[in-house]
């Protein structure tokens, strides 16, 4: 999709509080998969800081998505994981692989908008011990929800997260965002509700501001940057990727000359 708001971001689930993946450039994510037989492919970073100023960002991340069959997308994300914990040891490497299917069940039309699910889950490749990595499976259980209006594409929904581990809490994500189309820019807007992750934590509400660039039909630049809507300490985030889209050329009849 030329917009690019496929994928999911590679969660920033070490040094500072969880990201959840989602729709490059954004954390809402969209039912939209991709074309049958297409393909997405992101080189990004994502990440952020938390009150207590720890760093963590991904540099970079490999994002690939495909259609494998209508309606229905394969997706992997693959992060090299830089942490800094405030007064703590930097490390980097291998963060935690995602994986993912996305599968649209309601076409929009006229009146209904369309629907899908993306479950991800979580792998736990990263060193734990390090900061890079959770030490254990996580996997997000989200339905999404889109609509278009003219130049104006609205879409959202939420899911389920489930977060084992030592003082972890499965938590819960809502989010909705607003873009327009402008020729070959589309601004767009979110805002997104997190519960607590951990014990002795509260959740959180978040909102992003970002734009897709369409240079063609083949490259895309996207990027965003927002913040806590929580007064005191604020905490921040952001995400930058140059995106490739393309389809594989359709191969003749078998009989043909």
């Amino acid at each position: 999709m030329a917009r690019g708001l496929v994928l999911s971001l590679a969660t920033v689930t070490l040094a500072v509080p969880s990201i959840t993946p989602a729709g490059p450039p954004y954390v809402t994510d969209d039912p939209e998969p991709v074309e049958f037989h297409h393909f997405e492919l992101y080189l990004a970073s994502q990440g952020g800081y938390d009150r207590d100023h720890n760093i963590a960002f991904t540099a970079p991340h490999l994002e690939v998505n495909y259609g494998v069959v209508p309606d229905l997308q394969l997706h992997l994300v693959a992060p090299l994981q830089y942490v800094h914990p405030s007064g703590g040891t930097v490390a980097y490497g291998i963060g935690d692989v995602e994986l993912g299917t996305k599968f649209r069940f309601i076409h929009e039309s006229a009146v209904a908008p369309q629907v899908g699910v993306f479950p991800l889950v979580e792998l736990p490749t990263g060193d734990s011990t390090s900061g890079l990595g959770t030490g254990q499976t996580q996997v997000f259980l989200p339905l999404w929800i889109q609509k278009g209006f003219g130049p104006f594409l609205s879409y959202g929904g939420g899911g389920y997260w489930i977060n084992p581990g030592a003082g972890n809490r499965n938590w819960w994500f809502i989010g909705w965002h607003l873009e327009v189309r402008l020729g070959p820019v589309s601004p767009g807007l979110e805002v997104f509700h997190q519960t607590s992750q951990h014990e002795g934590e509260s959740g959180e509400t978040r909102f992003n501001l970002g734009a897709v660039l369409d240079l063609s039909d083949l490259h895309h630049i996207l990027a965003s940057a927002g913040r806590t809507l929580e007064t005191g300490q604020p905490a921040f985030q952001w995400y930058l990727a140059y995106q490739l889209t393309f389809g594989l050329a359709e191969r003749p009849p078998v009989n043909a000359p």
